[in-house]
């Protein structure tokens, strides 16, 4: 029974065109193709980069970090208050008015003295700067190298330049050694990010961060399995792109560079918007939604590998609105009105 079901799962007609199937990865002749066992291999990579992560955010991120001049905020800790505490845990970090009146009757401390337990206590728990700062710079590492391989293993393929040619002879199309080693750093990378997500900092985007993490890997895992490897190099070097400028502004950030940090930002934002607001759906997506009707009648695997690109560009076009909301931010006329209102 789970056979015959894992059978019908996997079969022919729903991953490929007509007249194709599983049997077309067979290696002959010298020629390799992509397997699924190969994506055991992402987990002891991304096991490699958790460990190598702790070691360059000792050795590397936090003497870079006190270099450029980021400074551990002075904190006032909430003083001990059990009664205080069970409810800061269990039920709320901000509690309302009636049970700021009730807590203060049952602790002996007055309403405003109540409030500003609670402010200092999530204070508290609030990541320090320089947490903020090895994160980033780890992420700005990954990213920057990741781009310029991407850039070093697409430069002279002929579909980075005419992008439909990522369909020609497929499936049939055999793997290189470059794409192998590419597609197992990048999906190893996004599987550790999965598995520190727990004690990794917690952003206001945080269930978006793991959809797009989730769909990512599911992109990547899917691609390589049914040999969309041309046109996953290309989604993971258009995301690259920007990536590591958005990293390096959070740097700077940290450190108080705001001119630096906000020049950074705004080219930041002209790229995201350029490589994922019109190149991907544009380009990329146009030739694997539109192009390839011409050329195969659709099938399953099909409009499950143009969906998951949907949903990324969904996400895109949510950060995109944050995105331009807070270069609105930097505008000279705005700055100038925050500078009034700070100092008036």
């Amino acid at each position: 029974m789970l056979s015959r079901l894992w059978e019908l799962i996997w079969a022919d007609w729903i991953w490929f065109p007509e007249g194709h199937g599983w049997a077309d990865f067979t290696d002959h002749d010298g020629k390799v193709y992509p397997k699924p066992k190969d994506l055991w291999a992402t987990i002891p990579i991304a096991l490699a980069f958790l460990v190598i992560r702790q070691i360059f955010e000792r050795k590397v991120a936090i003497p870079l970090a006190y270099l450029l001049g980021v400074k551990e905020e002075l904190r006032v800790f909430a003083s001990p208050n059990p009664i205080l505490e069970s409810y800061f845990c269990r039920r709320s970090k901000h509690p309302t008015q009636i049970v700021m009146e009730t807590l203060s009757k049952q602790t002996g401390r007055s309403v405003r003295q109540v409030q500003r337990w609670f402010r200092r206590r999530r204070n508290q728990d609030r990541p320090s700067k320089v947490k903020k700062f090895r994160e980033a710079s780890w992420r700005f590492t990954f990213y920057l190298f990741a781009f310029f391989a991407g850039l070093a293993v697409l430069i002279d393929k002929p579909w980075f330049y005419e992008m439909k040619m990522m369909w020609e002879g497929f499936p049939k199309m055999s793997l290189l050694p470059s794409q192998y080693w590419y597609y197992m750093m990048e999906l190893g990378f996004y599987v550790s990010l999965l598995f520190s997500v727990a004690s990794d900092i917690k952003r206001k985007d945080f269930k978006e961060q793991i959809v797009h993490h989730v769909a990512t890997i599911t992109l990547i895992g899917f691609s390589w399995l049914v040999n969309y490897i041309r046109a996953g190099t290309l989604i993971m070097l258009v995301h690259d792109a920007s990536d590591y400028l958005m990293e390096s502004a959070k740097m700077f950030n940290y450190a108080g560079w705001k001119r630096t940090c906000n020049c950074i930002f705004t080219i930041f934002a002209a790229v995201f918007i350029i490589t994922r607001l019109v190149i991907l759906p544009f380009w990329i997506v146009h030739t694997t939604w539109v192009y390839p009707l011409t050329v195969y009648r659709p099938f399953f695997g099909f409009y499950f590998f143009n969906g998951l690109l949907f949903v990324l560009i969904l996400l895109h076009m949510f950060w995109a609105a944050l995105i331009l909301r807070m270069v609105v931010k930097f505008l000279p006329g705005n700055v100038r009105k925050r500078f009034e209102k700070e100092h008036h």
